[in-house]
Formats: C-alpha cells, sequence, structure tokens
C-alpha cells in the first residue's frame, strides 16, 4: 500500500494562465510530483528490504533518496496550494490576512524588503532550487531560504509556508531561460490566504522544539 499519494490540483489545468500555462501545469503536476510520489514509496520499500536482509551499506543512500523525493513532494504539495488565478497584489489586513500582512513586516521591515528577498533568493538559487518563505518557531519570525534541489541550507523545524518554484521544469516552456521573468510573474498568482492559513498554523506549534522535559 503506497504511503505517499499525488494530491489533485484545487483549479484546472489552465486556471494559473497567462502567468503559467495550461501544459507546464499538467507536466509538472501529472509527470514530475508523480515522479516525486512514486520515489518517495519506492525507497519505503527498498528500505524495508534492506532492513530485512540487514543490508546496512544501502541505508545511507537509500535515506538520501527518500530525503529528495519526499522533500520534492512537500514542497511542490505546498506550491500548488500557494497559487490561485485570482491572486496576486500583497497582503493586506482589508483582505483578511492582516496577521500575516504584520508578521512579514516585522520580519522584513516592509512587504517590498521581502518581495525583494524572496525574488532574489529564488532567481539565485544555484541550478535547482526553491525560493522559501518559512515560519521559524525558535524566533517566531518569519525567513527567507533558498532550498537546493529540494533539501538543505534551511531551518531545522522551519515550515514553508509560500514556495516559489525554480527549477526549469516549471518554467522553461514557456519563460526559456529567463528565471528571472518567471519569478516576477508569480507574485501575480499568489494565494495570500493560503499562505496565511500556513502562518497560522506554523505559528499555533511553534513551541514544539522547546517543549520542558
Amino acid at each position: 500500500m503506497p504511503v505517499y499519494t499525488l494530491p489533485e490540483l484545487p483549479y484546472d489545468y489552465s486556471a494559473l494562465a497567462p502567468v503559467i500555462s495550461p501544459e507546464i501545469i499538467e507536466l509538472h503536476h501529472d509527470k514530475h510530483h508523480a515522479a516525486y510520489v512514486k520515489g518517495a514509496n519506492d525507497t519505503l520499500e527498498q528500505l524495508a528490504e534492506a532492513r530485512e536482509k540487514e543490508l546496512w551499506g544501502a541505508v545511507n543512500g537509500l535515506e538520501k533518496n527518500l530525503a529528495f523525493h519526499l522533500s520534492g513532494h512537500i514542497l511542490h504539495s505546498v506550491y500548488w496550494r500557494n497559487m490561485t488565478g485570482d491572486g496576486g497584489g500583497e497582503p493586506l489586513a482589508a483582505d483578511g490576512v492582516g496577521e500575516l500582512a504584520d508578521a512579514i513586516t516585522e520580519s522584513f521591515g516592509s512587504f517590498a524588503g521581502f518581495k525583494a528577498q524572496l525574488t532574489k533568493a529564488s532567481a539565485t538559487t544555484q541550478g535547482s532550487g526553491w525560493g522559501v518563505l518559512a515560519h521559524e518557531p525558535l524566533s517566531g519570525r518569519l525567513i527567507v531560504e533558498q532550498v537546493y534541489d529540494h533539501q538543505g541550507n534551511v531551518g531545522q523545524g522551519s515550515v514553508p509556508i509560500l514556495v516559489f518554484d525554480a527549477w526549469e521544469h516549471a518554467f522553461y516552456l514557456q519563460y526559456r531561460n529567463q528565471k528571472v521573468d518567471f519569478i516576477e510573474a508569480m507574485w501575480q498568482v499568489v494565494d495570500w490566504q493560503d499562505v496565511q492559513r500556513r502562518y497560522l498554523a506554523a505559528k499555533s506549534r511553534a513551541d514544539v522544539l522547546l517543549l520542558a522535559p
């Protein structure tokens, strides 16, 4: 029985056009994301076999594979929900996302400062990777992280609440090698309602790393 399953898109393939073409959405979700789900499930089976046969020399490599595929699955699952055809602009109290707006201002000084930092982080990730807005539980602040491939260079315990996919498969068919243009366009489809829900959920369990014995 597979442990992980591919989530359905919350919209049709054309919902994010013209920012992201229907062809990219279909390939990205149905092929690329599906491959990470299959990879995670296959790796779990291989780990079970390695344990049963006591093939301990294979475990380190398999655990790295699991982290890669599982992180890809998680980040993509957030990515699809982070976007809407009715999105964009910036989070405002008048739109019911004032708590997120306040947190962004407190953590980055201004929305403009946050936007510039996440844009730069996403556009300059070396090779393949992601730009991520995350809730850091020890300080309660929001931070921007660069995720190489699907893992690494992140604070342990930080929770991604807004992710920009900067892998070429996310944009190349439409934007060719102009990654910066794609990242700039992404701001037009951000679903701030979804980002606030994720922020509040992460904030509510912020003390999990500091539980007293």
